[in-house]
């Protein structure tokens, strides 16, 4: 086996050929793909009635944008030269896919939370996507271009120092590394931040089944259904509702025996069609009801069609050869604590899907609102969450000697998601203007 020394070795021998400086890099090739076609290909297999849903949320400002061109970026980052430290990437690790969960022993933690795009790939790529989006997300909230560039800088270094500490840790260690939210409060430097994140965690705490059914459901004709509320949740067809209930009994077999068990003491009442997030408006998603011992006794669980991942394109194909497969062995490996009834399965006309709980004391971050000081320490917050991440699957000992005690790559990161952040705007002119052109059709406002 390979020593440390000898893995910390292999890591700077990558700086030949990427310098840490060069990071830093970012210039729009000549050949670089047109982004509004990249993602014009990426939906020519959705729900075509919802693709103006998806490209009213990413004209609404250039950081919904970047949210919604994980397949932009990810052509964008092919083309520089990478480290070839591979790590299993979550491929869309912006700011807003991370946040709150509970464990299934009910702590919250905060972490990873999107991996329709994981695949194994260089570590850098998810480390530039995070800096970049708190790049975008500085300066739409109006913070200068010094303050954008210390927030991703931030980031940045949170994700080094982090995986340096990682490094000098055994494998058992690492793997048991997780944030509870119980730890992370004390730390929030201000009263004031302090009390805004309380307020967070108490939200998160109150997202379960039980406050989803009142959200979610009525009453008519005495029975509970699932709302109408189209296009955003919409009733199912006869059809479509047998293909669900075929794709939920199947969802099922790949669960751990225990959680199969589990599952068949609730009773399936009802699915529906739901539109989800920004990029992901237009794959097939649905939420499904289920009661337990009574209908105070709720479980919502969301089954998502999984495609190729963005990053498919530019790095080898994933081993599994189920793309729901591969979503759910991408959370396990890289989320600290997996929520139990995570599997997948197939459906109609060969589509993958993955399912997991709807809500689970779910809870994301209010970037928009973030002033400066919380901000940067949230950003912060994911750059560590996402060096532990890596450090579970990729060579943590590698990456730290490539990474180095110096501000070197930090600040190459930094100086890319300025530039790349320049980029975005640019991106995000061109699919306003293809929505006034009349050549993109796009809903706004919902």
């Amino acid at each position: 086996m390979t020593s440390p020394a000898e893995r910390a070795r292999g890591g700077r021998s990558a700086r030949k050929q990427v310098g840490r400086a060069a990071h830093g890099r970012w210039a729009e090739a000549a050949e670089r793909p047109d982004p509004i076609g990249v993602l014009e290909r990426q939906a020519a297999d959705r729900v075509v009635e919802l693709l103006p849903i998806r490209y009213g949320r990413m004209a609404a400002s250039p950081f919904a944008f970047l949210r919604g061109a994980a397949a932009v970026m990810a052509a964008d980052l092919a083309a520089q030269p990478n480290t070839g430290l591979t790590v299993q990437l979550c491929g869309d690790a912006h700011l807003l896919n991370f946040g709150l969960f509970a464990s299934p022993e009910r702590a919250l933690l905060f972490d990873l939370n999107d991996f329709d795009e994981t695949l194994p790939g260089p570590f850098e790529w998810d480390v530039k996507r995070l800096a970049a989006s708190a790049t975008v997300a500085a300066r739409e909230n109006g913070h200068g271009d010094d303050h954008a560039w210390q927030v991703a800088l931030a980031a940045a270094r949170a994700y080094r120092l982090s995986m340096r500490k990682l490094a000098e840790l055994g494998e058992l260690a690492v793997w048991y590394q997780r944030f509870d939210t119980a730890e992370v409060l004390p730390v929030v430097r201000g009263s004031k931040l302090r009390d805004r994140v309380e307020a967070n965690l108490a939200r998160a705490r109150r997202r379960t089944s039980l406050q989803a059914l009142g959200k979610l459901t009525e009453i008519r004709a005495g029975r509970r259904h699932i709302i109408h509320d189209p296009p955003l949740l919409e009733p199912l067809e006869e059809p479509e509702a047998q293909a669900v209930g075929k794709i939920f009994s199947e969802y099922r077999s790949t669960l751990p025996e225990e959680r199969r068990l589990l599952l068949d003491r609730y009773r399936f009442v009802e699915a529906a069609r739901k539109a989800v997030g920004v990029g992901s408006v237009g794959t097939r998603c649905f939420i499904v009801l289920l009661t337990g011992r009574d209908e105070k006794d709720p479980l919502f669980l969301q089954i998502k069609e999984a495609g190729r991942s963005v990053l498919e394109d530019h790095l080898p194909a994933d081993r599994h050869g189920h793309h729901g497969h591969r979503v759910v062995a991408g959370q396990r490996l890289l989320q600290a604590a997996g929520d139990i009834f995570l599997g997948w399965t197939s459906g109609p006309a060969g589509r993958h899907f993955y399912g997991r709980q709807l809500r689970d004391m779910k809870g994301s971050a209010v970037v928009e609102t973030m002033a400066p000081d919380m901000l940067r320490q949230y950003a912060e917050l994911c750059g560590t969450a996402l060096a532990r991440a890596h450090a579970r699957s990729g060579d943590r000992i590698a990456i730290a000697g490539y990474l180095g005690s110096a501000d070197t790559f930090d600040r190459a990161i930094a100086d890319f998601a300025l530039r790349y952040a320049d980029q975005t705007v640019q991106d995000h002119a061109l699919l306003t203007a293809a929505i006034s052109d009349g050549a993109i059709a796009a809903t706004h406002g919902i």
